[in-house]
């Protein structure tokens, strides 16, 4: 770390090793003060050091001067109130996740810093770090092999800022820091929005014929069960739209077998538990056979889970025998893309998209954002395909009659 004292070592002007800014500190009451230059420039970065330290000082004269809290003590006390603020009511892999996040990537990064020293520029500076550490590894879609940097998704990186952004806030309400600094990502272009990885109808077809074929070689063996539980649980995802979680949270008593007025036809109207509270939804009249067939196999009590066991490593291995783990464009599938595939097909029936929000328990925006932008369906050919029928030699007269009426 390059060093330089000015003001006879009052202040000391010095530079990470992983930073291009001139930072500057100095001590008064007792206790180090440390603020970042912004400077790339030392002669600037001195010139910047010596107001800032003839500024401290005035403030000290008049009282102003508090001791600054470290970004470690701020995310500690956010913590601490964090769970307890919000009453339990997020959930809980989210609390965690905030956890997760400060403990592995910011306190690292920023936890010794003043919180006065978190700016825009120490912000953008944990951007570019993120991606320069990231570690490398064969992508399953590179052509040669060669291994790749596995940059963090932009969703990660948002959600780490969104908790700095917290941790700052709490800052804030307790006089802790002045003000936000600008958290916005710079050089921002217009993003493009990548669909959610779903199955096509013919994808679809080759995933429940790959669960059934898989019921029959496990036939009398020890994962038969889990074999029939998985095939139920494609069908009834996928004719429900249920998200994952929400499967999970399901017991047999929240699912009732219904006759629908409207279309005479028998499906299931489900009470759903799950991240938007709680809802309904009517199934597709599909996913009444494989809700009989887990009710004929478990013989369950009413407040049996209906899916209380996890399939995941079985339903991994179908997509990838099936190579159907990614889609044309690199997107992994999970069980999520059964409640996609859900929507989509739907929208490709011609099914009202108000409804289907109000079904999935989500909004349109997120619908037409997500889904509807890649469904050709969507589009109106007899809205798009105008056109203007040409004018007869009798009209063209009449329009230039009356132009030149005007005209005189």
């Amino acid at each position: 770390m390059a060093s330089h004292e000015i003001l006879g070592g009052k202040v000391l002007v010095y530079r990470r090793e992983n930073s291009k800014r001139w930072q500057c500190s100095t001590r008064i009451n007792g206790r180090n003060w440390r603020m970042s230059t912004g400077e790339d420039s030392l002669a600037l970065a001195k010139e910047f050091a010596e107001d800032w330290f003839f500024r401290m000082k005035a403030k000290e004269k008049g009282g102003g001067l508090k001791d600054e809290r470290s970004f470690k003590e701020a995310a500690k006390r956010f913590l601490e109130e964090y769970d307890v603020i919000t009453g339990g009511t997020r959930n809980r892999f989210h609390v965690v996740g905030n956890e997760r996040r400060l403990r592995l990537y910011l306190l690292p990064f920023f936890g010794e810093l003043g919180l006065s020293e978190v700016t825009a520029g120490k912000v953008q500076e944990y951007r570019v770090m993120r991606y320069n550490s990231a570690p490398e590894r064969v992508s399953p879609t590179s052509p040669d092999g060669k291994p790749e940097k596995k940059l963090p998704a932009k969703s990660t990186l948002h959600k780490e800022i969104v908790t700095l952004r917290q941790v700052l806030k709490t800052a804030i309400r307790h006089g802790w820091l002045a003000h936000l600094p600008d958290l916005s990502m710079p050089y921002k272009s217009a993003e493009k929005i990548a669909h959610r990885a779903w199955f096509s109808s013919e994808e679809y077809k080759r995933l429940y014929t790959a669960t059934r074929n898989r019921v029959d070689r496990h036939e009398n063996g020890r994962f038969h069960w889990h074999a029939e539980q998985l095939h139920d649980y494609v069908l009834f995802m996928a004719n429900t739209g249920l998200r994952p979680d929400e499967a999970n949270r399901l017991q047999y008593r929240d699912v009732e077998i219904v006759e629908d007025e409207e279309t005479k036809e028998t499906i299931l109207l489900i009470q759903v538990r799950g991240k938007r509270g709680v809802g309904y939804c009517k199934s597709m009249p599909s996913a009444v056979f494989p809700f009989e067939r887990l009710l004929q196999r478990n013989l369950p009590k009413p407040d049996d889970l209906m899916f209380p066991g996890s399939h995941l490593e079985m339903f991994n291995n179908i997509l990838e025998e099936e190579g159907l783990k990614f889609d044309r464009e690199g997107n992994r599938r999970t069980a999520y893309s059964l409640r996609h595939t859900y929507i989509c097909l739907r929208l490709m029936e011609g099914a009202d998209i108000y409804q289907i929000a109000k079904n999935c328990r989500t909004s349109v925006e997120m619908i037409e954002k997500y889904y509807a932008s890649h469904i050709s369906t969507s589009i109106s050919a007899a809205a798009v395909n105008v056109k203007r029928k040409a004018k007869s030699k009798k009209q063209i007269i009449e329009h230039e009659k009356r132009n030149a009426h005007r005209a005189g």
